[in-house]
């Protein structure tokens, strides 16, 4: 503790540049703290500081012993947050961001569960398929699904996010089943425009993946629409799990080419590289890591061949 006290004393005098007014800032005589900072001179056997009757500044040596000392605190200062908050109920205002069709089915159950838990959060959630920034407009945490950006942002996976190529019953008995990815040349696609090439769909052919072009009768940002198309007969739609596990479960559609079909990717919470993670971001990034999992409950209709391919078809985007 003494050296901590110190150290304290040092960075006092070099905030306040006075000997005296940091005296007065710890509560503490002008001669404990120049005893103090001379001690610690003596114990590094280096100056800090340059004394003048007029000012006072740090050497070459103080100054990198003052950045220092200020890191230590402040990770000393972190840690006592750290286990203050662990022993607390988690509180305060959460801000986050969502996609849009995620956030409906599934988030805002999730929400109002973890809500329930923990009736001191208050949380602001934003449902947007844009890609916000996280720093910038403010938000403790994002849940985001696919690749992510290369970015400085902490990232826990909550859930696997499989596609599925799937059609309804009437479209494949009017239309044909296709039984290989380059059947897809005759059939009526429904393509989701938020990806960078939505005519290019992946599938594994032998150790390759190859992409097929797909003709688009429906092209749609938004994956509720493609699945009403899908489900309406009007062609087929390459569509998450999470928004059409149920339908295929129902039998309102079909999944095809799932042997083959390149689909894996996640569901992620994001949250800023802080020093230190605020109880209620770990507490929401731990509740939606067990509700989720990595056999979600979306997921438990679905062929096994879909939920459980074959080491050699998984494939991570």
């Amino acid at each position: 503790m003494d050296r901590l006290d110190d150290m304290l004393a040092f960075i006092k005098v070099v905030d306040a540049r006075s000997f005296t007014a940091a005296a007065d800032r710890l509560n503490l005589s002008k001669s404990v703290v120049s005893r103090r900072v001379a001690d610690l001179e003596n114990r590094l056997g280096a100056r800090l500081l340059n004394r003048t009757t007029r000012r006072l500044s740090l050497t070459e040596v103080g100054q990198a012993f003052y950045d220092r000392c200020q890191r230590i605190l402040a990770d000393l200062e972190e840690a006592e947050q750290a286990a203050s908050d662990l022993q607390a109920s988690p509180r305060g205002r959460l801000k986050l961001a969502a996609p849009l069709s995620f956030g409906i089915q599934h988030l805002a159950p999730a929400i109002t569960a973890f809500m329930a838990q923990h009736p001191a959060i208050e949380v602001d959630v934003e449902l947007n398929d844009r890609y916000v920034d996280l720093v910038d407009e403010g938000f403790d945490m994002a849940v985001r699904i696919g690749r992510l950006r290369d970015s400085s942002l902490i990232a826990r996976r909550l859930a696997p996010s499989r596609r599925v190529l799937v059609a309804s019953p009437a479209y494949l008995d009017r239309e044909g089943t296709p039984e290989a990815p380059e059947d897809l040349a005759h059939h009526r696609c429904l393509l989701y425009t938020n990806t960078p090439a939505a005519e290019q769909w992946q599938f594994r052919v032998g150790t390759e993946v190859k992409s097929v072009r797909v003709s688009g009768v429906l092209r749609a940002n938004n994956g509720d629409l493609l699945m009403a198309a899908a489900m309406a007969g009007q062609g087929i739609a390459v569509l998450p799990t999470f928004m059409c596990g149920q339908a295929v479960e129902a039998g309102a559609l079909r999944c095809l080419l799932f042997d083959c079909y390149v689909s894996e990717s996640a569901v992620h919470a994001v949250y800023p590289q802080n020093r230190h993670l605020s109880s209620k971001v770990r507490a929401l990034v731990a509740f939606l890591a067990a509700r989720f999992g990595p056999e979600p409950y979306w997921d438990a209709g679905l062929p096994a061949a879909v939920t459980r391919p074959a080491a050699a078809r998984a494939v991570t985007e």
